[in-house]
């Protein structure tokens, strides 16, 4: 779902306790998502001051964040070549304090942006079809991802500490060596697994 967030008011930390009813439709919209997709222009090496308020806005009050924890991903653009690299990373920045796991690679820096699309909004040729086709669907697959870290964790957390145990309980020179380097493996194995 797109969100409108350039009908929401100023964020205003006085309001906290006794917010708008647009702050709170926000909020909800936000809270309710499976993800979060920032599309963003670039204004002098950072993001527009509407998406800062509207992060300002589901950020707070300090505590009740509604982007705490959602996957997220990052689009910039711009009519130059570099493509928003600014504003990007910029807003990375502030991802990482909301502690939203945010898409690594690949990274989508929109550059000349006005060749991308037609004026009806659609995309120009079927290469940059199939380049934004290839971000969404590494983009749902990080979503994804977004249960299982909870789920292996533990047991790979497990795993390396029954070979603590089990190296405590005597097993020496060569034998600790393999046993510990099988049991490292197969942690390893496991949190490679998240990822696939």
């Amino acid at each position: 779902e797109e969100i409108d967030i350039g009908k929401v008011g100023f964020y205003n930390q006085d309001l906290d306790g006794k917010e708008p009813a647009e702050w709170l439709g926000l909020r909800a919209k936000i809270k309710s998502a499976d993800a979060v997709l920032f599309v963003t222009p670039e204004y002098n090496r950072s993001v527009p001051g509407v998406l800062k308020n509207a992060i300002d806005i589901g950020s707070r009050p300090y505590g009740h964040s509604v982007f705490d924890g959602k996957p997220a991903a990052v689009v910039s653009n711009s009519p130059g070549n570099i493509g928003g690299f600014g504003a990007h990373h910029h807003l990375r920045q502030t991802l990482a304090f909301l502690n939203m796991p945010t898409l690594q690679q690949p990274e989508m820096y929109l550059g000349s942006v006005g060749d991308w699309f037609d004026d009806s909004g659609g995309v120009r040729n079927e290469k940059t079809r199939a380049f934004l086709g290839q971000f969404a669907a590494k983009f749902v697959a990080w979503i994804a991802l977004k249960e299982r870290p909870a789920k292996l964790w533990p047991l790979a957390i497990g795993v390396a500490l029954a070979g603590a145990l089990l190296l405590s309980r005597g097993a020496k020179g060569e034998d600790a060596g393999a046993l510990q380097g099988d049991l490292l493996a197969l942690a390893a194995a496991l949190m490679v697994g998240l990822y696939l």
